[in-house]
């Protein structure tokens, strides 16, 4: 289905325009894949292209050709801002409008109307207290063809720099054998990230997206997140700069941007401070709920007094 909205955005040099996207010159788009016609996935991905056209979003998609056209791989890409999932899709649709699956809070599944949404598009429901089965649907649903969509950082960095890895993608790929795509984003935080305002409108702002070669798994899952920690960073530091070059002048002192090129956000050490002291606020909240939880409910002796009550009624009736 074809978008509304007439396409005003000019290509940067070398590059051309491609269903609302700029790729470069030399890209050649696939046929539609058999993952476009499924429903009700392919609606939601096209309403969400309504929204980003919407919105006047400058989306640049360099190496899109590195998602492969069919068969599983991991997607593995930085995370700096809200609507990252959205736009590590981008080179997915350039490539025959294939699908990508998530992982998520088992909670979200909870919610009603959401939960069903989320299983038919084949998303994964994480149980924080027993991710194993979480774990090994992802293994079982790559092997069957899917793409599956990880950010090894786990959570959103503060600094717009690389955070520690996780090995779970390492370790998927592995056990699917299939490859692992790193992906490098960059400009989202303008639109929605931590501690800053959201620019969720029609904001006009870029994106840059890089796609990498991809990543063969070995045995050994740290060995394998270090070269693919290393693929990643340099994406993004390409990124960053191509970034600077195509949607420049950013404002000196951005919070928006790296203090590496300038901008006012944390360095990746106070990031990580910040990280942890909300990791503990989180924690003793939880154990304060849990204790308000606990002493809500009647103790062993109140319950004993409770049932010799209960019986004491039923005798008298």
């Amino acid at each position: 289905m074809r978008l509304p909205f007439t396409d005003s955005v000019r290509a940067p040099e070398g590059y051309r325009r491609l269903d609302h996207f700029s790729v470069p010159e030399s890209y050649v788009e696939p046929p539609a894949s058999a993952e476009s016609r499924e429903q009700p996935y392919g609606f939601l991905v096209w309403l969400g292209r309504q929204i980003l056209r919407f919105q006047g979003l400058h989306i640049v998609v360099k190496g899109a050709e590195n998602y492969p056209t069919c068969g599983g791989a991991v997607i593995a890409s930085n995370h700096i801002g809200y609507l990252d999932p959205i736009f590590g899709m981008v080179p997915a649709l350039l490539r025959g409008r294939r699908l990508i699956r998530f992982m998520g809070k088992a909670e979200v599944f909870d919610i009603p109307g959401v939960g069903p949404l989320m299983a038919a598009c084949r998303h994964i429901p994480v149980d924080r207290f027993a991710g194993a089965g979480a774990f090994d649907l992802g293994i079982e649903r790559v092997r069957e063809g899917d793409m599956l969509r990880l950010f090894p950082e786990a959570t959103i960095s503060r600094s717009f720099e690389l955070k520690d890895f996780k090995t779970g993608a390492a370790r998927i790929a592995h056990s699917a054998d299939v490859p692992i795509i790193p992906v490098a984003i960059f400009g989202t935080q303008r639109l929605a990230s931590k501690g800053l305002s959201r620019n969720v409108g029609r904001s006009k702002l870029g994106v840059w997206v890089n796609v990498g070669k991809p990543v063969l798994p070995s045995a050994d899952p740290a060995e394998t997140t270090d070269r693919l920690r290393e693929a990643m960073n340099a994406l993004l530091n390409d990124a960053k700069t191509s970034y600077s070059t195509t949607f420049g002048p950013i404002p000196d002192n951005s919070r928006s941007m790296p203090a590496a090129v300038g901008g006012a956000a944390p360095t990746l050490d106070v990031a990580n401070a910040e990280d942890a002291e909300e990791r503990e606020r989180k924690r003793i909240a939880r154990e304060q709920k849990l204790a308000e939880k606990e002493s809500m409910q009647p103790g062993p002796l109140n319950r004993l007094i409770g049932i010799r009550r209960s019986q004491r009624v039923k005798r008298k009736r």
